[in-house]
């Protein structure tokens, strides 16, 4: 019998990007959900997946779900982004990730894959980033055998109405000359599935995980060409940021003026041949986000 990974956020991006890396490659998945008959979750048990019931802030049912486990694969929510619960704070988050890590570390997992944030040690002063490190450096405390994904913007996000997109206009606080990187989810779950099968390889190695750097202006005329219609990319000025969350303006510094991310794209796509750019994600996979935006075919 294969061993097992419990995987949490498993109805999540990452969380079921990774169920569904470590099923293609023979894991056996436990994966933990508040509702088994959620849509996502029924989607992922069809796949093969063992769904638990059960929740990050329960201890008793985390640790239930880490009974016999060889691995977990550990992500939370993030303060302040669309889709956490209303009034999810980082110490709510630091409370569930050390949880899962705890439950971790009793049921004796001998690989804990944890994933961060891209540059969540660096010095940038973003609360719910700084949040992220603090729970590497407590995995490490407990000597669990880890390994850390630091993932940089997702991919799928370019295409959320909640994360700027709205009337064919893409907005954010990034200047139009400065470069971000991109991971598609799908990479994230792929690097959590080889951390699994290579512990020589990444037992104790922190890797930043981006497949693409592209100026906003360049990520919207991509979006233009495939969704078939077009997207301007309007900058959002750093004196429009008086008086929001810290982190904005925080996030603010880190993009134009803090140098951003600078995760390795070329040594990702050697470890991962297949690793996504956003020109050929939005080809795969956009028609995948029909629920958010309608999707057309790439204009010739």
């Amino acid at each position: 019998m294969p061993d097992i990974v419990l995987v949490t956020g498993a109805t999540g991006v990452q969380g079921g990007a990774t169920a569904r890396a470590l099923l293609a490659a023979g894991w056996q998945v436990r994966a933990l959900v508040r509702d088994p008959c959620a849509a996502k979750a029924k989607a992922l048990s069809r796949a093969g997946a063992e769904l638990v019931r059960g929740d990050m802030s329960d201890r008793a049912t985390l640790d239930a779900a880490a009974s016999g486990v060889h691995g977990v694969f550990s992500v939370q929510p993030t303060a302040g982004y669309p889709g956490t619960p209303p009034g999810f704070t980082v110490d709510d988050e630091l409370r569930l990730g050390r949880a899962v890590a705890d439950a971790a570390a009793a049921a004796g997992a001998a690989h804990f894959v944890y994933a961060s944030v891209g540059a969540a040690d660096a010095d940038h002063g973003i609360r719910r980033w700084q949040s992220k490190a603090e729970l590497e450096r407590y995995a490490a405390r407990l000597g669990l055998p880890t390994t850390v994904l630091r993932p940089v913007r997702f991919m799928e996000n370019q295409l959320d109405s909640r994360f700027g997109l709205r009337d064919g206009v893409l907005t954010d606080v990034i200047r139009p000359e400065v470069p971000v990187q991109l991971i598609a989810g799908a990479d994230i779950g792929a690097f959590a599935a080889l951390a699994f099968a290579r512990p020589g390889e990444y037992l104790g190695a922190t890797v930043e995980l981006a497949g693409d750097e592209l100026t906003m202006p360049e990520i919207a005329a991509a979006m233009s060409r495939h969704l078939g219609r077009p997207i301007e990319y309007r900058a959002i000025p750093r004196e429009a940021l008086s008086g929001k969350d810290p982190d904005v303006l925080a996030g603010y510094r880190f993009a134009n003026q803090g140098g951003g991310w600078h995760a390795d794209i070329a040594a990702r796509r050697h470890a991962h041949p297949r690793l996504l750019d956003f020109d050929t994600w939005l080809e795969r996979e956009a028609t995948q986000q029909q629920e958010r935006l309608p999707v057309a075919p790439r204009a010739e």
